[in-house]
């Protein structure tokens, strides 16, 4: 596939013309037709190759719950059950619209009824969201006469890293860019929790050295989350595992984290059968980051 560049009326390139967009309905090289849509697949938010180019993938938080290049994989589904996902990530350099190789990507997200391996303890709900279990429903009362002396146990809200309390590890895996920039994960859609929208984490680490051991060096040049829209999250809610999962739900529209910019914000490019998402989803989004830049999410 040939690469295309946005330029400005004098010919030039300019970081304001360069964004991330969606991959459209590039094949997952390499992870093979199984869990693949077919032709009569919705397609949502195709875009034209004349806009492949605008500006810099937003920026978020990266959540309490990240393990560090733990998994040298692309196919992280292990023992999760769910609606198969093949993740489709472009990464492009935002200044020059070329793609960037060699570099490892990181995705993580929780399971189909809000878990995340390696925090199996803390259940469903701490993702960031500050715990799980129902709200209270009885107002404190009396007044305190001191300062409390015990703080809440659960993870920060949006953020604050948190050791690992197991070694599960599923629905994570780092896996390195083709020349193309192309990267492919089989995985399954994420589930919810209290607190936050369906969504994927993920890293980007460039300048690093791949080795028998795995990647090693480098930095993070971005940090961020993809989100997926709400007639596909109402379609999987009605399919086990997912209709289990009796968390409260926070809409696209009601997340903190999703900035509302669409594709640039990290909204994925959904393919899937229209009359039975069950047999599988296709998500594609490219990715502008600036390679010279540090975001860890911090």
């Amino acid at each position: 596939m040939t690469d295309t560049q946005e330029t400005d009326s004098t010919g030039k390139l300019t970081r304001r013309k360069v964004v991330a967009v969606g991959a459209g309905t590039v094949a997952v090289v390499g992870l093979g037709a199984a869990g693949a849509v077919n032709a009569s697949a919705k397609d949502k938010g195709t875009q034209s190759e004349a806009e492949a180019c605008y500006r810099l993938t937003s920026e978020t938080t990266e959540g309490p719950y990240y393990i560090d290049a733990d998994k040298i994989r692309r196919e992280v589904t292990e023992d999760r059950e769910g609606i198969p996902l093949l993740l489709d990530i472009r990464v492009i350099d935002s200044e020059t619209c070329r793609p960037i190789r060699n570099a490892a990507v990181d995705i993580w997200h929780c399971d189909a009824v809000g878990v995340y391996s390696g925090y199996e303890d803390m259940g469903s709900g701490g993702g960031g969201g500050g715990g799980g279990g129902p709200a209270p429903t009885d107002a404190p009362t009396g007044t305190p006469t001191a300062a409390p002396t015990d703080l809440p146990t659960g993870p920060p809200p949006g953020g604050g890293h948190q050791e690992p309390t197991d070694d599960t590890r599923y629905l994570r895996g780092t896996w390195r860019t083709d020349r193309h920039g192309r990267v492919g994960f089989r995985t399954v859609f994420p589930g919810w929790y209290r607190g936050r929208t369906v969504h994927i984490h993920t890293k980007v680490h460039v300048d690093g050295e791949w080795t028998d051991a795995g990647y090693e060096g480098g930095h993070t040049c971005h940090t961020g989350q993809f989100f997926f829209d709400e007639e596909s999250v109402l379609a999987s809610a009605e399919l086990e595992p997912y209709v289990s999962n009796t968390a409260e739900r926070t809409t696209l529209d009601e997340d903190t984290i999703y900035d509302g910019s669409g594709v640039t914000g990290g909204l994925l490019q959904l393919r899937y059968r229209d009359d039975d998402i069950g047999k599988g989803v296709h998500a594609s989004i490219t990715v502008g980051v600036d390679p010279e830049a540090t975001n860890d999410g911090s």
